[in-house]
This record gives C-alpha cells, structure tokens and sequence, in this order.
C-alpha cells in the first residue's frame, strides 16, 4: 500500500522574515545590527534563513559598517554571500551616502559642520586604505561636487597639488575642503599631511580657491587641520 508523501517540513524561520519587516518598519533604530544586515539580504536568497551569515560577516570584519564598507572582493570570498548579497549590501551603502551628500548640497557645507562629518565617516572611516577626497564648494559654501581623488595604501596616498588646485577651476569652485582617512584610527595628521595641505592653499589662492579645511577621519575620531591652527 503506498502512503501518501509526509509534507514537507515547515523551516524554522518561516514568518521570521515578516515579523522582521514590521518590527523595522514599527521602530528601526531598536534593530540589532545583525537583523538590519539579514534584512539587507533577504533579496539576496528569498529562501534562506539569512541570520547565521549576517551574524558572520559581522563577526568577520567588525561590525555593521565594517561589512557595508567593505572591497567586494573580500565579500565576494565569504561563503553564502554571492554577487547578489555583495549587490544589496553596496547598495544599501550607497544609498546612505547619497542622503548624506544630498544634506550638504541643501546648505552651506560650512554651517553643517556635524552633517559633513557624519558623511565623510560613512565615506571613508572604514577603509583599509587611504583615500584622499575632494568637496568642492560653490561661493555660498553649498557643496558643488564630491570626488575622490586618489587611493593609496594602508599609510600612504599620493596628492598631487597641480591636479588638486586644476580640478577646482574646471569645477568653478570657489572653495575646498581637504579629507583624507587613516584606516589605523589615529587622525593626527602627519607632517606630510600638513605640508600638502599648505601646498594646496598657497597653489589655489591666487586662482581664487580657498582651502577651508583638511579633515582627517579616524575611527569614531577626526580631526580638523583649521581647528588645530595649521592652516
């Protein structure tokens, strides 16, 4: 006598992901790190229970912002992730740094000291390498454009003055602010880092482009080369 097929198991999470949906929509900011990241992957693999891998690539590189800014090639290496999973993370990093910079274009860049910060940490706090950026200010302070300029190694980026200061007047800007992370953590500023910011500043002057600051980003820390008195 055949019987007839046992159903299939009910998977221990189901209903989980709905739960976690309303409860972020309900009050977001009271979500652990981990269940915002399983968040972030459930498009990733709409089958899986998503929790044990976000709770690893937390533990792997240190925490919820550590993993959003992480190289994709070092997300792609994790197993489970996936070029979908690498996709929905990068996104959602993005995303947070378009409503930063959307912050700054509103008002001027000056005014908004605690919202500049706030974008600069999302941008480069996390990085295991140097990079040198750029935000080139309008007459009004109100920012123009973001780029970054170079990319270098755990302790070093290169800056080149004549590209800086060539890269201002093709943007019509009128001002600048200098950043730059240490992926050490410590924002004291090199006496390198001194030296090209006054390079910078005595370069642009003339062409009417003032450099209003050099901001080191640390982890958690940052330091203001104009509040220390080098510029």
């Amino acid at each position: 006598m055949t019987g007839r097929a046992a159903p299939a198991a009910t998977p221990h999470f189901h209903g989980h992901r709905q739960r976690l949906r309303e409860r972020l929509l309900a009050a977001g900011e009271t979500l652990p790190d981990y269940e915002l990241l399983e968040i972030l992957l459930f498009a990733a693999n709409p089958r899986r229970d998503m929790k044990p891998l976000a709770k690893r690539l937390i533990a792997q590189f240190g925490g919820f912002a550590e993993v959003l800014s992480a190289d994709p090639a070092a997300l792609l290496a994790v197993a489970g992730l996936g070029m979908p999973g690498v996709a929905a993370l990068k996104a959602a990093r993005e995303a947070a740094l378009r409503l930063l910079r959307a912050e700054l274009h509103e008002r001027p860049v000056i005014g908004s000291w605690d919202k500049l910060i706030d974008f600069c940490n999302a941008q480069i706090a996390y990085g295991q390498v140097e990079e040198f950026h750029l935000l080139f200010l309008d007459r009004k302070n109100a920012l123009i454009r973001h780029e970054r300029q170079q990319r270098g190694t755990v302790d070093h980026t290169p800056v080149y003055v004549r590209e800086v200061v060539k890269r201002a007047l093709e943007l019509g800007a009128s001002a600048l602010i200098l950043v730059h992370n240490h992926p050490s953590g410590d924002p004291t500023p090199s006496r390198a880092d001194i030296a090209v910011t006054r390079d910078i500043a005595k370069a642009a002057a003339p062409l009417g482009v003032t450099v209003h600051d050099h901001v080191i980003i640390g982890r958690g820390r940052h330091t203001s080369l104009r509040a220390l008195g080098l510029i």
